[in-house]
């Protein structure tokens, strides 16, 4: 009861300043001055300082810059007839200075009136303050929009994460932590796709409705078409389009797609997410391992100007080659019991699934057995960038047998942090074997697997007319932009994240 009626405090509370804006708002409409749309800004705060963060004061007033700014305002401190408020706009902030003496009687007591959060235009000349600090002296400023809702200093509410997803507008707004994280995913999606064109790539775009979903093997979601009455389904992934592309001779491409996948929502999942998928005509997976390796080190160096990052307190160097073992060279490593024959005996495996309280239904062969081992025990302590290659057959239905060993791929996945970032192999171009796998796939969802994929008919098809020897890889972007931005959670790095309905 305590915690409802604080409750009903916060909400009398807001709503009575609500009211207060209101009826400032109401004035300044009775003034005709309410929402204009002729206010236009020549500079942003950064550029500002930039320019003129070196200048002592003498050299300012002799240059008497005049500009125009435009932005929110986020703190005042009014002192009788002379007042500071600092401005911020989507570059930063800056001081300006309001005096009653420059603006006149009327003007200055309309300063006064406006609330923090509205957003003004204001016009004057730089000057530096005797504490040094470079200000605008405001000689004009006009409302260009009331903020009828107070910033969270004065309610209740943003030091909840989930409301903070939930109004990003607001956690944008107060919270420079956030207006960063999301520059780094801007400054990294523009190294990503830089780097690639400038290696002859093409950027394309494929269906994200899709008459059967595939690509990957995830849960997908469904919905219908009207006029063409036929179910449809949200892409998991943009692979089978692009691989047809190659078919047809585009031997370059890539493209940066949304993603649905019909699962759970955790820290490192979301139910529509961002990946990077490009695919090379005559490369093989270790070509794609050294260019995955190269486009994480562009992406770190446009996004943060270094290799050497700081991830959740530890130091992870992406400037080094990135180590490379198998699956079974890594799951030996941390399980010195287990033999090299151990590693495809399904009884053996399923002893040591058990004894970890693993998940290890009886059909699963020693494929799936091994990478849920390596899964549960090994993935978590890979913190140094490290491929882990040569997955089984059972776990990788589109990625081409090893030439060595035909129960294994030429597949790889990265791991930083203890997080997968990306997945690749080389292509399977066998269109009979393509064939075979998608009728196990199609089996096992006829069993009950509702992640398994379906038999894509036209997809074999485009495989008959022959597709060049391809490596392909999927490097996720949002998982990326964690690594980057050191955010330990995927919804700091979505915009907009998904969430469960909002309790009113």
């Amino acid at each position: 009861m305590v915690g409802t009626n604080r409750g009903r405090v916060v909400d009398q509370e807001l709503n009575d300043q609500m009211q207060v804006r209101r009826d400032k708002l109401k004035r300044w409409r009775e003034r005709g001055v309410a929402y204009p749309n002729d206010f236009r800004r020549d500079i942003e705060a950064a550029e500002l300082h930039r320019r003129y963060d070196q200048c002592e004061a003498a050299e300012l007033d002799d240059q008497a810059p005049r500009v125009r700014l435009g932005g929110r305002l986020m703190s005042r401190r009014i002192m009788g007839k002379a007042s500071f408020a600092d401005l911020q706009d989507g570059s930063g902030r800056l001081q300006l200075f309001f005096s009653r003496d420059d603006l006149g009687e009327e003007a200055y007591a309309g300063f006064k009136e406006l609330d923090l959060g509205d957003v003004i235009g204001v016009a004057g000349q730089l000057f530096r303050t005797k504490t040094g600090e470079l200000s605008l002296r405001v000689a004009q400023f006009e409302l260009l929009a009331k903020a009828l809702r107070p910033l969270p200093e004065k309610w209740h509410g943003l030091s909840d994460p989930e409301t903070r997803f939930r109004q990003r507008y607001v956690d944008l707004i107060v919270t420079e932590a956030a207006r960063r994280t999301f520059r780094i995913r801007s400054e990294t999606v523009a190294a990503l796709r830089s780097a690639l064109t400038a290696d002859g790539f093409i950027e394309v775009e494929t269906p994200m409705m899709q008459p059967i979903p595939g690509g990957a093997t995830a849960r997908p979601f469904i919905t219908h078409h009207h006029a063409l009455d036929m179910t449809l389904y949200l892409r998991i992934a943009p692979e089978l389009y692009l691989k047809r592309l190659i078919v047809g001779g585009l031997e370059r491409v890539f493209e940066i797609n949304r993603n649905f996948r019909n699962e759970g929502v955790s820290t490192r999942h979301n139910p529509e997410f961002t990946m990077l998928e490009w695919y090379e005509a005559y490369a093989d997976y270790a070509m794609a391992m050294d260019r995955c390796e190269a486009l994480i080190r562009a992406a770190a160096l446009a996004a943060l100007g270094s290799t050497e990052i700081q991830y959740q307190g530890l130091t992870i160097d992406l400037g080094q080659p990135f180590l490379r073992l198998s699956v079974t060279e890594a799951v030996r490593q941390h399980h010195p019991d287990l033999a090299q024959a151990d590693l495809r005996d399904p009884q053996i495996l399923g002893d040591k699934l058990h004894q970890l309280g693993a998940h290890c239904p009886a059909d699963w062969g020693w494929g799936k057995r091994l990478l849920e081992l390596f899964e549960k025990t090994v993935e978590a302590r890979l913190m140094q960038p490290t491929f882990i290659t040569d997955y089984p057959l059972e776990v990788s239905p589109l990625a081409r047998r090893s030439s060595e060993d035909p129960e294994l791929t030429d597949r790889f996945e990265l791991f930083i942090a203890g997080r997968e970032l990306a997945n690749g192999f080389s292509e399977l171009n066998d269109p009979e074997d393509q064939a075979a796998r998608f009728r196990a796939q199609v089996a096992a969802k006829d069993a009950g697997d509702e992640e398994a994929m379906f038999f894509d008919a036209d997809y074999i098809r485009a495989l008959e007319y022959g597709m060049p020897p391809t490596a392909g890889v999927g490097l996720g972007v949002d998982r990326l932009v964690m690594l980057l931005a050191d955010q330990a959670s995927i919804r700091e790095v979505i915009l907009f994240p998904h969430l469960r309905p909002e309790q009113t």
